[in-house]
């Protein structure tokens, strides 16, 4: 039997994970919408444009908002007037009050005129502020800086209240949003470290994970995980990435888990003592990869054990081989395995 496939079992650092998968999304995004209706005007931007935050993206015909904003000040400024004229009455009927030629009643009906002109100026006043921030509703700005991901509106189109004008993405940062199950998810801890492999990205991407949502989704039950992915030249919003969430590591003796065999009661391996094949039981624990192989911790093996691997298939109990030492080719071939 070629000594390729015969493993001596080891202590290991088995590291655990969970798989995921996910779309990538950016942390930052921002529909920009019309806030006055009208027609949309000076909207030059258009898919991967870059912008900044408050730069102007678009805007809405404002003639008649400046029209309505001149009237409401024009309205204003007569009521100011008017408290001018009740302030002057008021202090003439004050003054023949202390001489005696009027009643106390009727400055006391000045001031209540005054006191009404007041009113009417300070109402007209919010009314000018209202359409003053109407008119400045014409103009939309950018909320964050970012690149344009889709324009949902031309110019020239007439745009209702709450119409959706263009949607800007900060790819700067990236995260990923995995859904795993209640089970799952126990494991699972902000700061924890993955790697993802990215549709288009021939190297493995780190991420780490950001943010666990504390509430189940309703009828999958499945918990959502958020894992802000590391920049990096290429990645887009709404890319698939998948990839192995580590959990945990331990110290364990391990085998290759296709060593371990269940075509018995309890799983066992196959190991190599004195000449013969020995079965014998194992308590299986915790699985890792290592160096793109799967092992799993295994109690029940001394230490130093040879184990054979899978590809040996099954051998009665008793056995007698003779493991033969390997050509460099044939090492060259099983990959330089022990």
């Amino acid at each position: 039997m070629g000594s390729e496939m015969c493993i001596r079992d080891r202590t290991q650092l088995l590291r655990s994970g969970l798989p995921i998968t996910g779309v990538l999304k950016a942390e930052r995004s921002a529909i920009v919408k019309a806030r006055v209706p009208g027609e949309l005007r000076d909207l030059t931007v258009r898919e991967g444009d870059t912008v900044q935050v408050g730069q102007v993206i678009a805007r809405v015909e404002s003639t008649e908002y400046a029209d309505r904003v001149r009237q409401a000040q024009q309205q204003a400024d007569a009521a100011r007037a008017q408290v001018d004229i009740a302030q002057r009455q008021y202090d003439n009927n004050a003054a023949l009050v202390q001489q005696g030629f009027i009643s106390p009643t009727a400055l006391d009906n000045s001031l209540a005129s005054l006191n009404a002109a007041r009113a009417s100026h300070r109402a007209a006043q919010a009314g000018t502020e209202v359409l003053r921030k109407s008119l400045a509703d014409t103009v939309l700005r950018a909320p964050i800086d970012g690149q344009i991901a889709q324009r949902l509106a031309q110019p020239g189109e007439r745009v209702a209240p709450e119409a959706r004008i263009i949607e800007i993405v900060d790819l700067s940062r990236l995260e990923l949003e995995a859904a795993l199950s209640p089970a799952d998810s126990v494991a699972v801890r902000v700061g924890q470290s993955a790697s993802l492999s990215i549709e288009g990205v021939a190297e493995p991407v780190p991420a780490t994970v950001a943010r666990i949502n504390p509430s189940a989704q309703a009828g999958s039950r499945s918990v959502l995980v958020y894992l802000r992915v590391a920049a990096q030249p290429g990645l887009r919003q709404g890319l698939f990435a998948q990839g192995q969430l580590a959990t945990g590591q331990q110290q364990a003796l391990a085998v290759p888990l296709n060593a371990v065999r269940i075509d018995k009661p309890l799983p066992y391996v196959q190991r190599v003592a004195d000449g013969r094949i020995a079965h014998q039981s194992v308590q299986l624990g915790a699985r890792g990869e290592i160096a793109g192989e799967t092992w799993v911790a295994a109690q029940g093996v001394p230490e130093g054990a040879q184990v054979l691997r899978g590809t040996a298939g099954a051998l009665r109990e008793g056995t007698q081989v003779k493991l033969l030492t390997p050509t460099p080719a044939a090492s060259a071939a099983a990959g330089g395995r022990p």
